[in-house]
């Protein structure tokens, strides 16, 4: 696994490639939750956990509704992070194939809004980036 976490500087920063299946969104909780871990004094542990949970959305939402390859770069400093998701898919309209699925879903992106994250999308290299930046 190529993890890079900058040192215990500011913004300390974690930079991941992803498995390309399933496993991502917890691969990368578990990576965010380490790094949340390592800067405590820069981060409230109630703000970590919603950091966590918005990695796992971003991340799941890029394994259903995108091509891989997929990378998570984390860049936390005190007061604000900035989450950004990678996939290699370039279409940044919002759109994914059929919207009319049978399980429940489409509710990540609202969650991620609800905690209180601004929402980014940007063209990336051969795909784009979801980028979530939370203050506090």
């Amino acid at each position: 696994m190529d993890t890079a976490i900058a040192p215990c500087e500011c913004p300390a920063t974690l930079h991941l490639p992803l498995v390309s299946d399933e496993r991502a969104a917890r691969q990368a909780r578990h990576v965010a939750a380490r790094l949340l871990a390592q800067e405590a004094d820069a981060c409230p542990r109630e703000v970590a956990e919603d950091l966590v949970l918005i990695v796992s959305e971003l991340v799941g939402n890029a394994v259903l509704h995108a091509a891989g390859p997929y990378a998570l770069t984390l860049s936390l400093e005190r007061g604000r992070a900035g989450i950004a998701v990678s996939d290699g898919t370039a279409d940044l309209s919002g759109k994914h194939g059929d919207t009319r699925r049978a399980e429940p879903g489409g509710r990540g992106l609202k969650i991620v809004r609800a905690l209180g994250a601004d929402l980014f999308v940007s063209p990336s290299g051969r795909g784009k980036q979801v980028i979530a930046v939370l203050t506090w």
